[in-house]
């Protein structure tokens, strides 16, 4: 048992890999080819309690930790990142329902989303806001006792399936006093009039994760679907963005751990030279190098899980753990498929999946680039 860790932890890490290794790993290949969405999986992992470990069991939560979340979100990516994609990106939805929402949003859409019989999204990227967030262009304003939206959401985890909703969306609803941009959330059910979806997009990586357009055309939602305060959606998204960076290096340790102990067995099995690949220096090194990041990533987010369970700051070390793992993700990805040689880049091998989910991971909330300004600014503001 790693150190840290207690028995319960333990226990939701075998419950998990064994759901993986059952229900997910014979599937992983069709998901991929097909792009679809599992929703038999889905519901699955809401029904066991996965979905909501962190959430007050009030809502249909576990009452868990976050520390015990990462460890599902790393076991389940260890078998297939675009999964486990979708309990992380549910999980922000969640977060957001569950520190702004007033009781009734709660009833009404939490508690689905964190049983499976639902899946959340969250609207924020917009063509020409990603990383700059408070750049969007989507505006909502009120009329009567409704408002209405029109705009358009890119890159959105969990859009266009059939259990779809709610989708939580940031908008512009005016300007500040210093001339920025007023931004708040709200609730928009599926099958508002209005709320549209577009094309799927197609990835590199994270291909049974359904991602899709969204368009708001003079869209109408009831005036009580605001989340929260009027102007405060960029700081309640914020205040959950660093949550979100350590639940993404989660996913990048999956795939870490996965690629070696895929690579360890490859070499065990396959011979060259009359003799088993293992005995190679040369790719010994990389499984070495494998392990020792793990480790490392692996210290570095159930440290910054626990301080975040503890009520202590945690950003920085959420920023530099997402980036360590990512990277390092990419790099195992990398080294695997280089270990498995022709093997490694046929798609119906899990080392090629996992290369582009890997590269995925680099670039979603919040860029390698993006997590070393936020770590050099917190350094550089302290000293």
């Amino acid at each position: 048992m790693p150190h840290g860790l207690t028995e319960e932890h333990t226990l939701i890490r075998d419950a998990v890999r064994r759901f993986a290794e059952a229900q997910i790993a014979p599937i992983s290949e069709r998901l991929w080819e097909e792009q679809a969405f599992p929703y038999g999986i889905w519901q699955a992992a809401g029904e066991l309690g996965f979905a909501g470990v962190p959430y007050p069991e009030t809502y249909g939560g576990g009452g868990g930790q976050w520390l015990s979340f990462v460890i599902v979100l790393e076991e389940l990516a260890r078998v297939d990142c675009a999964v486990a994609n979708a309990l992380m990106a549910n999980s922000s939805v969640a977060s957001l329902l569950n520190a702004y929402g007033t009781e009734s949003q709660k009833r009404t859409y939490l508690r689905p989303i964190l049983e499976g019989r639902r899946i959340g999204a969250i609207g924020l990227t917009e063509p020409n806001a990603g990383s700059d967030a408070a750049n969007i262009a989507t505006r909502a304003l009120q009329d009567g006792g409704e408002w209405v939206i029109n705009g358009a959401k890119t890159f959105i985890s969990n859009s266009g399936t059939d259990v779809t909703g709610p989708v939580v969306i940031a908008a512009v609803t005016g300007t500040k006093p210093d001339g920025r941009k007023e931004i708040s959330n709200f609730i928009v059910p599926s099958g508002t009039p209005g709320f549209g979806t577009g094309r799927k997009l197609k990835k590199i990586g994270w291909r049974a994760s359904s991602t899709h357009e969204l368009f708001f055309e003079n869209c109408r939602i009831p005036g009580d679907h605001l989340l929260g305060e009027r102007g405060a959606g960029l700081r309640q998204t914020l205040a959950q963005i660093s949550t979100g960076r350590i639940l993404i290096g989660a996913l990048a340790l999956g795939i870490l751990q996965g690629s070696l102990e895929r690579s360890i067995a490859y070499m065990k099995e396959r011979r060259a030279f009359g003799k088993p690949i293992a005995d190679f220096q040369a790719l010994q090194f990389k499984v070495a190098d494998m392990a020792t990041h793990a480790h490392a990533a692996r210290l570095m987010l159930y440290d910054a899980a626990a301080r975040k369970d503890a009520g202590e700051r945690f950003d920085q070390q959420a920023s530099m753990a997402k980036l360590f793992a990512s990277e390092r993700a990419m790099e195992a990805a990398h080294q695997a498929l280089q270990i498995h040689g022709g093997y490694g880049i046929m798609s119906e091998y899990p080392v090629s999946r996992a290369f582009g989910d890997a590269k995925v991971l680099e670039i979603v909330e919040g860029t390698s680039e993006i997590q070393r300004m936020i770590i050099a600014r917190e350094l550089l503001s302290s000293a």
